[in-house]
C-alpha cells in the first residue's frame, strides 16, 4: 500500500516517520518545504495530481493550521485553507482513487455547552472559535464526500519535535522561580508518538476496513493544564519553579477554550483492540527522551 502522509514536518508527521520504519507499505512525507516531497494541500489540481502520479491508496492527514489564537484574527483565511478547504481537497482525491482517508481532529469540535462527562464520538460539535469551526467543517467535507476514512480526534498533543506546551514548560520551570498556569480546563495530554503508533497498528493490519468512522483518541487519564505544568516540572526535576494554579480569566485569550475536553475513547479501543497508556506514563517516556538529547 502507498501510503501519503501530509504536514510530515509537524509533531505528528515526526513521529509517523519513525513508526514507519517498520512498515511494510511505502510511505511517502509531503510538506510545503524542504526536505520533504513538496505538496500544497491547499491547491485541489496539485493534490490529485500527486495521488494519481504517485498511486496513493491511503492519506493519512497530520497537516493543520493550530495556533487557536492567531485564528481567530489574521490567521482567519488560513485556518480555513488548511482545517476546512485542504481537506475537502484530499477527501476528493481519495474517494476518486477509491482509498483511504486518515484524518486527525481535535477536542476543539467540542466547547460550546458545559458538560463534565468524557465526550462521545456522537456528541454533537459545538466549537467555540475559528480553530474548532474550521477543524469541524473539514470533518464535516469528508462525511459529503463519501470517501472511506478515519476521522481521529484528538487533544493537548506534544512530543519531542516542534513547538508544544511541553517544551514550552521545561523550558519556563527552569529558568522562572515561579509560573502560574490555568486550573480550569480539564483535558487529557496525548503523546504524538502514541497517536502515530495507534494510526501505524490500524493500517498495517488493515484493521480499518469495515470500521470506518470517526473515533477519539488521547492518552488515558484526566488533568487541567495545571496539573499537566506540574508534572512536568517533577518529571524533569525543575522542583524550585513554583508552579501555581490560576483561573483562565486571568489570561485573557480571543478565544473561549473548552472548559472539559476528555475524549471517551471505549470505541476504538473495542473496535481496534488498542491498548492506550495513561498520560503520565507517556508524559515520563516523552521528557527523558528530550532530557537524553540535551545531555548529548
Amino acid at each position: 500500500m502507498n501510503i501519503l502522509v501530509t504536514g510530515a514536518g509537524g509533531q505528528l508527521g515526526n513521529e509517523m516517520q519513525l513508526v514507519a520504519k517498520h512498515s511494510r507499505d511505502s510511505y511517502i512525507f509531503t510538506d510545503v518545504v524542504p526536505p520533504y516531497r513538496q505538496l500544497d494541500i491547499t491547491d485541489e489540481r496539485a493534490v490529485l495530481e500527486a495521488v494519481k502520479q504517485w498511486r496513493i491508496d491511503c492519506i493519512v492527514n497530520c497537516a493543520a493550521y493550530t495556533d487557536v489564537d492567531r485564528a481567530e484574527t489574521d490567521g482567519q483565511l488560513l485556518s480555513e485553507r488548511l482545517n476546512a478547504l485542504a481537506v475537502d481537497n484530499l477527501a476528493k482525491a481519495m474517494s476518486e482513487r477509491e482509498g483511504l482517508l486518515v484524518h486527525i481532529s481535535t477536542d476543539y469540535v467540542f466547547g460550546l455547552e458545559p458538560y463534565n462527562t468524557p465526550c462521545q464520538e456522537t456528541r454533537q460539535g459545538t466549537p467555540t472559535g475559528v480553530y474548532g469551526r474550521t477543524k469541524l467543517k473539514g470533518e464535516q467535507a469528508i462525511l459529503r464526500s463519501g470517501v472511506e476514512h478515519l476521522i481521529l480526534r484528538t487533544a493537548w498533543l506534544y512530543s519531542e519535535f516542534g513547538r508544544n506546551f511541553l517544551k514550552t514548560m521545561l523550558r519556563l520551570t527552569k529558568e522562572k522561580e515561579e509560573v502560574r498556569v490555568v486550573f480550569d480546563q480539564c483535558g487529557t495530554p496525548t503523546y504524538a508518538l502514541d497517536l502515530a503508533r495507534a494510526i501505524f497498528f490500524i493500517l498495517d493490519g488493515r484493521l480499518y476496513k469495515g470500521h470506518c468512522g470517526t473515533y477519539n483518541y488521547s492518552n488515558e487519564g484526566v488533568c487541567s493544564w495545571y496539573d499537566f505544568a506540574h508534572a512536568i516540572a517533577q518529571m524533569a526535576g525543575n522542583t524550585e519553579c513554583r508552579v501555581l494554579p490560576c483561573h483562565s480569566s486571568e489570561y485573557p485569550s480571543p478565544v473561549k477554550r473548552p472548559s472539559y475536553s476528555v475524549l471517551d475513547k471505549t470505541l476504538i479501543k473495542e473496535t481496534f483492540g488498542l491498548e492506550i497508556p495513561h498520560w503520565t506514563e507517556s508524559l515520563g517516556k516523552c521528557i527523558d527522551n528530550i532530557l537524553k538529547e540535551q545531555h548529548r
